[in-house]
């Protein structure tokens, strides 16, 4: 057997001088070259110093590519749907009248209109763009099977401060249903899932659970415990090949972090925020989540995502999109604002989508008839052509990159797909997009099958 030191775990992990070693069976070597092992070895021991973080803004269900980012008013009506594109202050890029908050500042933001992966299914889409890996998912075969793009960014960088999880999801990390789903750590290692705040930060009664002492616990106690457990801490971890005994030191390094200081705590009190900045976010679920993880990443958090979901509109999309599309116009508007008012918006990514987009051609609402008809038509699902709204953290804005046909039923060109974005996103944080990761066989992988980031957006 060949051993290869993979490098001192996460210092934001346990903060300990233990090292973790890869066995590599003779046998697995043979499609192996000396030069991919090294670079994995590598990649394990190198760690960036960069200061940027990333707020993924996620739309469970998939959101029309046509009536948001990428409107058709040339089209036919059941093409182009309902609603007018609206000018911005960016000359050419007009978004949905639903957006006018957005118009004002789409110089903060590029959209990405030529996005594909060219499925439909909701659990294949989801583990494309979180993952950037086809992998054989789908509704007939769920797990995961690669670690999601904010699992390997914080695996890479951790956090930006001492007491704050690198990793967080507000207020759940789901994707088609899927908690973490594919926003986990998969092979990582479940040390590498986010962080759930639960709850909804809109509430008065809001707290984040785990995060306070139980009755009769002090600090004191606390840590006479923790000495305790460093004692028993005998059993040989050679052989722990799943890596449990690395998580259990990351979930007990970071319940003690949060629950000794207040640092976390006071991140996560958004009843503290200025009462007018929460109205200008929305003082709802979705607003509040979007600014609660604002509060997170100004604290050190390094990678948090924001779970806005019900966007699987197959009928009645007029009700739904005049529902949730002002909500996503305030929180989006304010988000850019926000972080740009308090020097943070060269520092903060701000990511935008959802699994795959919707049907250029709208339904008939299941009513039978003709597409438009009793006035409750919707789109079904599409991933040949979607969007990405992408900003801050040094990413251009004020861009659009690539277009889609005459009925955006494909790109028409500069085709991107969700390993491009991937891509970019790596490069702005000061990843190597390159990189190489030893999955659970000691198998250098390559985080990216292409890692080609979208220059025009850096």
């Amino acid at each position: 057997m060949l051993r290869i030191d993979s490098g001192r775990s996460n210092q934001y992990c346990d903060g300990l001088s233990r090292r973790s070693f890869v066995q590599l069976g003779v046998a697995g070597m043979a499609s192996l070259g000396l030069s991919d092992v090294l670079r994995a070895t590598n990649s394990a021991k190198k760690k960036s110093k960069s200061d940027i973080s990333t707020i993924l803004i996620w739309l469970d269900g998939g959101p029309s590519h046509i009536d948001l980012y990428d409107l058709k008013p040339e089209a036919s009506l059941e093409v182009r749907g309902i609603w007018n594109p609206i000018r911005t202050n960016v000359p050419g890029f007009d978004i949905t009248e639903l957006f006018p908050k957005q118009a004002k500042i789409a110089d903060k933001f590029s959209i990405v209109r030529s996005l594909h992966h060219d499925t439909g299914d909701h659990f294949a889409g989801a583990h494309r763009i979180l993952t950037s890996k086809a992998m054989g998912v789908s509704g007939g075969n769920l797990p995961g099977k690669f670690p999601s793009l904010g699992a390997i960014a914080t695996q890479q960088l951790g956090s930006k401060a001492k007491g704050i999880p690198s990793y967080v999801s507000v207020p759940i990390a789901s994707s088609v249903g899927r908690v973490p789903g594919y926003f986990g750590g998969n092979w990582l290692g479940v040390e590498h899932d986010p962080f759930q705040t639960g709850g909804d930060p809109s509430k008065d009664d809001f707290k984040v659970k785990n995060l306070n002492l139980v009755s009769g616990l002090t600090i004191d106690r606390l840590e006479d415990r923790k000495h305790l457990l460093s004692k028993l801490d005998t059993i040989p971890r050679a052989m722990d090949h799943k890596g449990t005994f690395k998580a259990m030191d990351q979930f007990d390094h970071e319940a003690f972090e949060f629950v000794s200081g207040k640092r976390a705590r006071e991140a996560f009190d958004i009843s503290t925020e200025n009462s007018k900045l929460r109205d200008q976010y929305g003082r709802n679920q979705w607003g509040q989540s979007t600014l609660l993880a604002r509060r997170l990443v100004e604290a050190g958090a390094r990678f948090v995502t924001v779970h806005l979901g019900g966007w699987d509109h197959h009928w009645d999309l007029e009700s739904g999109m005049n529902r949730v599309l002002p909500k996503v116009d305030s929180l989006v508007s304010s988000l850019f604002i926000d972080l740009e008012q308090r020097g943070l918006l060269d520092t903060t990514i701000v990511m935008l989508c959802g699994e795959f987009s919707r049907t250029p051609k709208m339904n008939n609402g299941g009513n039978g008839g003709p597409p438009l008809s009793k006035r409750t038509p919707g789109r079904d699902h599409w991933g040949n052509a979607m969007f990405c709204l992408l900003g801050g953290g040094g990413i251009q804005g004020g861009r659009i990159v690539g277009s889609t046909d005459k009925n955006g039923r494909r790109p028409l060109d500069r085709p991107v797909e969700p390993q491009h974005i991937h891509a970019t996103i790596y490069k702005a944080m000061g990843i190597d997009p390159e990189l190489m990761l030893f999955d659970t066989i000691g198998r250098p992988t390559l985080v990216l099958d292409d890692p080609t980031p979208i220059h025009e957006l850096l």
